[in-house]
């Protein structure tokens, strides 16, 4: 068994690779053994284009060794027409008689179908293998099929005293005040360049007229995703630039903007329900939520969010806004310079 999770891991090393330009797919990498070595791999790189299983089929250079291998790949191959033909189909058709997977796929359009269709042309199938690692990997995949909603990630700074910024009426200029440092700022930042999209509240965009990109990190900006109820966002701010696709929730019919979307919602009713609806109708698989307070603390409340990562900076406000109530599990703590990172998990 531990060769099969040795192959294993190095799928799941090769499936990161495609962290933040796969959306809506799953991270998928894929290796093709034989003889104890690895004649293939493969990951896949971005949503229409080749899957983990046909880039490792086609990098094998002796096409006449693929009957007497095993592919190992961490999801379950699809058997279904979409962008590109199935894998089922191309594994089966290329002789591969041993396939070993890491966890079944809950698309409804795959769901142990791919698996079927390998039995059914005489493949020796495995699952299982690293499975609980395979799902943790596709976690955002995972939860928008199962929940119907993207995975959510918190994030924010406080102070050693609990604040999450300064009092509106003390604040000098509209800019971020920050309490991380700048290689916390750089994470952040690779962060946004993994997930699909980002959200800030209406305060934070008067207060620090955010760019919500990836300055710091080279990878793809997010969608940006805001909330102002009675649309008091000033027309020049940053987040409504046309640099990237933005999404507004507001309760007003405003006039479209270029690469800005308005959606309405009842500001009555939960907005946050509404919201993940929205954004699951989008197919935007995962979001960070980056402020502010009140914004962070209504996704707590509502029971709406899978993981939150919070820095403590070593200053003081002695007064300001309160850092976010939240309760969870600590999965990680991390020292970043004069930073620490704490990561929780919402089971």
């Amino acid at each position: 068994m531990r060769i099969h999770e040795m192959y294993m891991e190095r799928c799941l090393e090769l499936a990161k690779n495609g962290l933040g330009t796969t959306y809506p797919n799953p991270l998928v990498g894929s290796v093709i053994v034989h003889d104890n070595k690895i004649i293939g791999e493969g990951w896949h790189f971005k949503a229409g284009e080749a899957h983990a299983e046909v880039n490792a089929i086609n990098s094998v250079k002796n096409k006449a060794l693929l009957s007497k291998s095993t592919l190992y790949v961490n999801l379950e191959p699809c058997s279904h027409f979409g962008k590109t033909p199935p894998c089922a189909n191309l594994i089966t058709d290329s002789k591969i008689k041993n396939v070993v997977i890491g966890s079944l796929d809950t698309n409804s359009a795959v769901n142990g179908k791919g698996v079927s269709h390998l039995q059914q042309h005489g493949c020796n199938v495995t699952v299982g293998v690293l499975e609980a690692e395979c799902k943790a990997l596709n976690k955002r995949f995972f939860t928008f099929h199962q929940k119907q909603r993207p995975y959510i990630i918190l994030k924010w700074a406080e102070t050693i005293d609990g604040f999450i910024a300064p009092l509106h009426k003390e604040r000098i200029k509209v800019a971020p005040v920050w309490i991380s440092n700048s290689k916390s700022l750089q994470l952040v930042h690779q962060w946004r360049a993994e997930e699909q999209a980002i959200f800030v509240g209406t305060n934070t965009v008067l207060s620090d007229n955010p760019k919500l990109n990836t300055r710091n990190f080279l990878g793809n900006s997010p969608i940006r995703v805001v909330i102002d109820n009675a649309f008091r966002i000033p027309k020049n701010s940053n987040v409504l630039d046309g640099t990237q696709l933005t999404i507004v929730f507001t309760s007003q019919d405003v006039k479209q903007i270029k690469n800005v979307i308005f959606v309405q919602i009842d500001f009555q009713k939960n907005i946050i329900p509404q919201i993940c609806n929205e954004l699951y109708g989008r197919n935007i698989q995962s979001i960070i939520i980056e402020g502010g307070a009140h914004t962070l603390q209504q996704f707590i409340d509502s029971d709406l969010w899978d993981e939150a990562r919070i820095f403590i900076g070593e200053i003081n406000f002695k007064t300001g806004i309160q850092a976010p109530n939240i309760k969870g599990k600590l999965v990680k703590k991390q020292q970043i310079q004069d930073n620490e990172l704490r990561i929780l998990s919402h089971d």
